[in-house]
């Protein structure tokens, strides 16, 4: 027998409109916390279990807690994949596939080395003590930050924080080529006694000590620097999406408008219809081959929110960020909730067979 189980948190969005979704397929849902999964999972040990996996819950501000939150949840998707050896799991997203995707870094470079078109990684910090283990640059401060970028010729940087969510100290440095004046877009603020904070909402910084603070900062951290393209606009505001893939299908896409260079809508950026954009139809074929070719290179990964840039004029796709339990779209869930109404079919499916 095959009991269906999501792993999350009590009563979030996530949890509820997965409910939902369950309920209106005649799937019979089991519910595990993430506080006493491992426990609660003992109940089910003579069943087949077909798990979707949801992320924990993370509320610290602080951006120099990211590190450890992320490395106690990889730590989590370990264990999970060592309990598949005890249990008869079977995943919508294999823990192994969401860790891939967590790893920024290594997600990035999975997607170049493949030849698929993405915003290129220039370099990347690293946590006190660990050495690179790829071709990558790493830079410890801002000075050769600065300098990295004027060997690859760019003027324009996205630093972010590697293990961050929700546009959570991703920040967008401009410096002109021959004034040196600086202006940074952010959402992080040094905190006095907690190091840089995310406040949730965007500022300009244009004052030079201010910017090199908040860099060093920053770059204390773990984060990835890549290439700022311009991005394609609509009506005024430039946009990026965000498309959500589940077996091998783009089910939905959502345009993210801005009037700045960072389009998170935790920043109450303004979300779009794609099908607004008016965007030709061959585009719209090249972004759901280029979403398709990347899930195909993380084996046991079944959806995925993927989020896109189009390169200003020429329109072509370039991936941004892959996120493997990036399917929570409020413009979604309150509307006709269809991915989560995909996923639970697809469980009720896996469970008949």
């Amino acid at each position: 027998m095959s009991r269906a189980v999501l792993l999350g948190v009590p009563d979030t969005r996530r949890t509820n409109y997965f409910k939902r979704a369950a309920a209106q397929a005649g799937l019979p849902l089991f519910f595990l916390d993430w506080n006493d999964w491992q426990r609660q999972l003992k109940q089910f040990s003579n069943e087949q279990i077909l798990m979707k996996i949801d992320p924990p819950h993370w509320d610290s501000p602080y951006l120099n807690e990211l590190d450890n939150l992320a490395q106690e949840y990889k730590q989590q998707l370990s264990s999970l994949k060592s309990a598949a050896d005890t249990y008869n799991i079977r995943f919508l997203n294999h823990p192994s596939a969401i860790a891939a995707l967590l790893d920024k870094s290594s997600c990035k470079n999975t997607l170049s080395h493949a030849g698929l078109p993405v915003t290129e990684l220039l370099a990347k910090t690293l946590p006190h003590g660990k050495t690179a283990q790829t071709d990558c640059r790493t830079i410890c401060h801002t000075e050769q930050l600065l300098d990295t970028m004027q060997i690859h010729r760019v003027n324009q940087a996205f630093i972010k924080p590697a293990n961050g969510s929700g546009a959570a100290g991703v920040s967008a440095l401009r410096v002109h080529p021959r004034s040196g004046r600086m202006a940074l877009y952010t959402c992080a603020a040094i905190h006095p006694k907690h190091g840089l904070s995310n406040t949730g909402r965007l500022r300009c910084f244009t004052d030079k000590t201010q910017i090199l603070s908040l860099l060093n900062e920053l770059l204390q951290t773990e984060c990835i620097i890549e290439r700022w393209y311009a991005k394609a606009s609509h009506q005024g505001y430039s946009y990026d999406l965000r498309v959500v893939v589940q077996d091998q299908r783009a089910d939905y896409l959502l345009a993210r408008l801005s009037k700045g260079p960072i389009t998170n809508l935790q920043l109450n950026n303004r979300p779009l219809n794609f099908n607004s954009l008016g965007i030709p139809a061959v585009v719209r074929e090249r972004i759901t081959g280029l979403c398709q070719k990347a899930m195909g290179l993380f084996p046991g990964l079944l959806y995925a929110g993927i989020d896109i840039l189009l390169e200003k004029e020429s329109l072509t796709p370039r991936i941004i960020e892959m996120n493997a339990q990036g399917d929570l779209i409020y413009q979604d869930i309150f509307d006709k909730n269809t991915i989560y109404c995909r996923q639970a079919g697809i469980l009720k499916r896996m469970e008949e067979q």
